[in-house]
């Protein structure tokens, strides 16, 4: 018996359009988000996909993008867990500040480095690891246990806990994990082995 684990990346929020730092700061969806939301739902509807359970994070952005897809395919009610392990990589001192502006306080290399290593912390915040280090232990002791028992389960999330779990999945390394680039609001369809490996992944855009 395999059951079905459904990701999906909250819609583009305000400071992602801003072009800010936005880690663990809580903010909304923009217009477009809330359309990206809609329609990873409408897409889940259009295959049948209806959820025994959704899993988000604590911060609005991907608590409105899970209810989105959720209304979508007629399960407005659903229950719903939230939790910080779920929440966006934390930036720390970054928070709040624009890339660019980032870049000429601290230079290119340093704020790429910053962005896009798996293990350098920024000034303050979490690395990809440590996102990592919350991320899969939530995963293997609340949400895949549901998934091993043939449930088809929604996680609404953001980009880098997101990339965490995916790494595990997938079994990606270090330097592969930090090139991956997840759209907004494009679901990612996993079916699991009774054993918990990966049986098929689907990208649905």
């Amino acid at each position: 018996m395999s059951g079905t684990l459904v990701l999906v990346r909250h819609g583009q929020s305000e400071w992602n359009l801003k072009n800010l730092f936005t880690g663990w700061r809580d903010v909304d969806l923009t217009e477009k988000g809330h359309g990206e939301a809609k329609a990873a739902g409408a897409l889940l509807k259009a295959r049948g996909t209806t959820f025994d359970i959704a899993f988000t994070s604590v911060l609005m952005r991907a608590q409105k993008t899970c209810q989105h897809i959720l209304d979508a395919v007629g399960q407005g009610e659903l229950k719903t867990e939230r939790d910080l392990a779920l929440n966006e990589r934390d930036y720390g001192d970054l928070a709040g500040l624009n890339k660019d502006d980032a870049r000429a306080k601290w230079g290119e290399e340093q704020v790429h480095i910053w962005r896009r290593s798996y293990d350098v912390q920024p000034p303050g915040g979490e690395s990809l690891r440590d996102t990592g280090a919350r991320v899969w232990p939530y995963y293997m002791h609340v949400i895949q246990p549901h998934v091993l028992r043939g449930e088809t389960v929604l996680v609404a999330a953001h980009g880098n806990s997101l990339r965490a779990l995916i790494m595990a999945l997938d079994g990606l390394k270090p330097e592969e994990v930090v090139k991956l680039e997840l759209g907004t609001g494009v679901p990612i369809v996993y079916r699991l082995n009774a054993d918990s490996t990966v049986a098929s992944k689907e990208i649905l855009e």
